[in-house]
This record gives C-alpha cells, sequence and structure tokens, in this order.
C-alpha cells in the first residue's frame, strides 16, 4: 500500500470510529484486515518488516541485555454515553505506537514512540539499550509466528459497526429503565468498544500478532422516594461480536440496575464489629482479585514485599479451596491468547486444595525462579512496561450448597456486590464498600444493607473460608479494570458463594 502520514492516518482512523459511515479515499485496505488468525497486519498496513524489526532488535541489545523485545500497538477505542434519553457524548481515541525493551537481569530499560519508521524505533530502541554496558547481543536469525489459540474470534470488525448501529442499544437502557419503575428519574447509558491490534517480536524469535475485542454495555439509575435518593448500575461485557448485544442483554442491565437502587430504599445498616460474611457468587470475586491475586504476583513476591513469599508447597486455605488465573476462557474480558511477552494464553493453578502451587510470571520473574512464564506478562499499552498481571481469577466450586452456607453463617451479612477497595499489596489488608447485600439472621437472609465496608486481611480471609458452595459464577461485566504500577488492564473474575469465618463491619455501633 502507499505510505500515509501519522497525521492523516490517526484522523482517518477516528473519522471511521465514530462515524462508522463513510470510509476516507485513503489506500484500499490499510483497515480492514479483519481476521486475527491472518497475520501480516503491521508489515501490510505500516511497513513492519522482518529486516526492520532484526535491526531495532539489535540496537536494542547494542550494549549487552539479557533480551529484548518489540511490541507495537494499534487500538481504537469508541464511546457513546447518553443521559435521560439525549447523547450527551460521543468520542474515539486512537493509539499508534511501539514500545521497546531491554532487559538486564531485573532491570529493564524502555523506549517507545508514535513513529512506525526506521529513525524512531532505532532511537527509541537506543534509549532502552542504555540499561546494560557489556558487549552487544545478537538476536536470533529469524522469526517464526506463534501458533496460539483464538479465544476471542470476531467475524466483523468492531470498526465496521456504525454508529447508527450503536445508538439503539444505549436508547433501549435508557427507555427500559424508565419503564420498569416510575420512581426513576434519571438514567445514563453507555457503550464501549475497542478494537486492538498488538504485534509482539522477540530477540528470542517468537513473532505473534493478535486482534482484541473488548466491549461493554452498561446502565446507571437515581431514583426518588418521598424525597430521598438512591442510585445503582450495572453493565454487561466482555470480548465479544457487536452481535452479542441482544434486546435480552439489555433487559438484564436495565432490571438490575433498576432493582438494585429501588432495594436500597429499603436497607438498613447492620451493627458493626467481627461478624461472619457470606461472599455470593460471581461479582464479589473482586475480593478474591484485590484482596489474594495481588499477592500471588510474581514480581512482590520475588522482591518479598508479599506474606505468600515464602509459602510455596504450604497451606494457605483449607483442603476444598483451588484458585486458578486463567487466560484461556472464551470471551471473558481478561482472556488473552498470549501475553504481552509472546508466551501463549494459559490456565496456572495458584491454590490447590489448600495449598500454594505456584505465582503468576512474566518472563523475568520466571528467569529468577527458573521456570517457564505462566503467560502473566501485561502492559496497559504500547506506552508502558510488562508487569506480573492477572487474568481471570477464580475460586473454583466447592462441596457445599449455597442455602446450607447462609444457615451456617447463623449471624452475620451476605454480601452480594461491592466497589470502591482499598488495598495493601504487601501485608494483604484491605476495605471495601459492600454497594448490595443482606442480613443474616438466624440462617435467613432478611433485610438489605447499605452504606457499610467490610475490612480484613487477604491471606487471613482465605485461611478463614470455612465453607464453599458449588454454584461458582463469572462476573459478566467488562467496564472495570485493575490498576497496578500506574497501569490499568482489563480483567476477570469469579467465584461460588462461600463463608468467611469472622470480618470486620463497620456498620452502626451496638
Amino acid at each position: 500500500m502507499g505510505r500515509i502520514t501519522r497525521r492523516t492516518f490517526l484522523e482517518a482512523s477516528a473519522k471511521v470510529a465514530a462515524i462508522g459511515l463513510a470510509v476516507p479515499a485513503l489506500p484500499k485496505g490499510w483497515y480492514s484486515l479483519a481476521r486475527a488468525d491472518q497475520p501480516g497486519y503491521f508489515e501490510n498496513e505500516f511497513g513492519i518488516t522482518d529486516p526492520l524489526c532484526q535491526k531495532v532488535l539489535a540496537r536494542a541489545l547494542s550494549k549487552g541485555g539479557d533480551f529484548a523485545d518489540l511490541y507495537f500497538e494499534h487500538t481504537i477505542s469508541n464511546w457513546i454515553i447518553l443521559e435521560d434519553g439525549k447523547v450527551s457524548r460521543a468520542y474515539s481515541d486512537v493509539a499508534l505506537g511501539v514500545g521497546i525493551r531491554t532487559v538486564k537481569g531485573d532491570q529493564v530499560g524502555y523506549g517507545f514512540t508514535q513513529e512506525l519508521t526506521e529513525k524512531p524505533m532505532m532511537d527509541a530502541a537506543a534509549t532502552a539499550a542504555t540499561i546494560a554496558s557489556a558487549q552487544a547481543a545478537k538476536p536470533t536469525g529469524k522469526f517464526t509466528w506463534l501458533d496460539a489459540k483464538n479465544y476471542y474470534p470476531l467475524e466483523k470488525l468492531l470498526t465496521l459497526v456504525s454508529l447508527e448501529s450503536k445508538l439503539p442499544l444505549v436508547q433501549s437502557i435508557n427507555d427500559k429503565c424508565f419503564a420498569h419503575s416510575s420512581e426513576i428519574v434519571k438514567v445514563n447509558a453507555n457503550f464501549h468498544d475497542q478494537q486492538k491490534r498488538i504485534m509482539v517480536v522477540t530477540s528470542a524469535g517468537v513473532k505473534a500478532e493478535d486482534l482484541q475485542p473488548r466491549n461493554y454495555l452498561g446502565g446507571f439509575v437515581v431514583a426518588e422516594r418521598k424525597g430521598k435518593r438512591e442510585q445503582a448500575g450495572w453493565n454487561i461485557g466482555g470480548r465479544h461480536e457487536f452481535s452479542y448485544y441482544t434486546p435480552g442483554v439489555s433487559d438484564e442491565i436495565a432490571k438490575k440496575s433498576v432493582d438494585n437502587a429501588l432495594l436500597l430504599f429499603e436497607a438498613v445498616q447492620p451493627p458493626a464489629g467481627e461478624v461472619p460474611v457470606v461472599l455470593g457468587p460471581g461479582v464479589t470475586g473482586i475480593l478474591l482479585h484485590e484482596a489474594i491475586g495481588h499477592g500471588m504476583e510474581a514480581d512482590f513476591n520475588r522482591k518479598k514485599l508479599s506474606t505468600y513469599c515464602t509459602m510455596i508447597g504450604k497451606k494457605v486455605a483449607e483442603p476444598f479451596v483451588t484458585i486458578i488465573d486463567d487466560g484461556t476462557l472464551p470471551k471473558m474480558v481478561g482472556s488473552i491468547n498470549f501475553d504481552d511477552e509472546g508466551t501463549p494464553g494459559q490456565r496456572t493453578i495458584l491454590v490447590e486444595n489448600g495449598i500454594l502451587k505456584s505465582y503468576m510470571h512474566d518472563k523475568i520473574s520466571a528467569r529468577h525462579y527458573n521456570l517457564p512464564s505462566t503467560g502473566n506478562g501485561r502492559r496497559e499499552s504500547y506506552q508502558h512496561y510488562v508487569q506480573p498481571r492477572m487474568r481471570n481469577t477464580i475460586m473454583l466450586a466447592g462441596p457445599a450448597k449455597p442455602e446450607d452456607i447462609i444457615k451456617g453463617a447463623v449471624n452475620g451479612i451476605y454480601v452480594q456486590d461491592v466497589s470502591n477497595g482499598q488495598v495493601k499489596i504487601g501485608e494483604g489488608d484491605f476495605a471495601f464498600y459492600v454497594s448490595q447485600g443482606r442480613m443474616i439472621e438466624n440462617g435467613k437472609l432478611t433485610a438489605p444493607i447499605k452504606d457499610i465496608n467490610i475490612m480484613g486481611n487477604g491471606p487471613k480471609m482465605l485461611q478463614n473460608i470455612t465453607m464453599v458452595a458449588d454454584d461458582l459464577e463469572m462476573y459478566k461485566g467488562g467496564a472495570g479494570a485493575c490498576g497496578k504500577g500506574g497501569q490499568a488492564v482489563p480483567v476477570g473474575f469469579g467465584q461460588p458463594t462461600c463463608l468467611v469465618k469472622s470480618l470486620t463491619v463497620g456498620g452502626v455501633r451496638r
């Protein structure tokens, strides 16, 4: 194809992404390669050839270094936000560039550029190379395409879906929320879709391309009753085709948002203190992710910052507790065909029958522990370096029944949804706001609760899980992202109903 300037390319990309009505008169095929399993996007569209990659990698290793890699990215993101029946915002964002990394031991040199031409790439590689000061190393002489599975195939590019096709989605959320209850006074509906193309090229000879979709549909409502207002929201998403968003999906979002808001009018505050806490299935897996999962990321353990740094092979939970981190679940927001270092997506057992089996590794930590990478090397964008990050973190189903767990709690609280959490990664201390839940009194669910926090310590909470149910559920939302080291990446989580023997509840004084 003929070359176009970066400015022309970005302006045209934004027009196609936001409007989707007319394609600018640009060289044929500049945005149209649709299949992730047909490699060649970055070569066809930007002239990124193997000899050029070899040259850039050689510069990255020119001062020594154990290995180097290139991370190319072209991402188009779109948002539509509707408030009370009117589109308040519709906009797009385009990211295009390459990140170049040189690794020496556990140290990282990093440079990036938005210009996919030789000189800026060579300059960025020279910056990355300064982490080392030894004899130049040489990259492998030939690249081999990575044979990876595709857990989120697309039949149609998201960039080819018009704005007119997306508007009915947010309009339906708005209409259904208002129709669901006369007490709804405000509705905010939104749809986000992202199409991210990446290519990883390593000095070890690995070359891999991927097309990663991400999207979600959400609703947020404000309800009013006798001068008092409550609010709630819900979203559903993942790595889906646009066709996934059927009327049934918008029905579920609208009903969940409205029902949750109305329930809060009846909510009470439970007594404060140490009480048994039942975590419901699905969304409460965010506690598993935040309070426990981060402590099992290998960089925290390599640096001896995590409670789990000396616990491999030791008991950390009861025998009915098994926790995995899985990048291979079809269409889940945390799934990846390969990580951002070119390691294939895989399923990693972290805790098996109560015993800590593994951390989540990128290449640096894997070399430190003399183990293969678990495929957890992830980054936010080409402007960021790799870190060990979670994908879809899950507690597997146990032997109990949910109703027996509620009976077993006797008197305590049932947590249905949480938000606004804070965690100290090393120690595992956490506090989360309970946005939806119920009292448990005499082994039965009673009044809804609100405006409370639950507090505890992640490793201790894991030890204090005394029952796990057989109702494993994955959280279906797609709007959230996990923050670490100044970077945000999409993740998934899930768990069954489980009983924690005791957590601190910040309710009203007894």
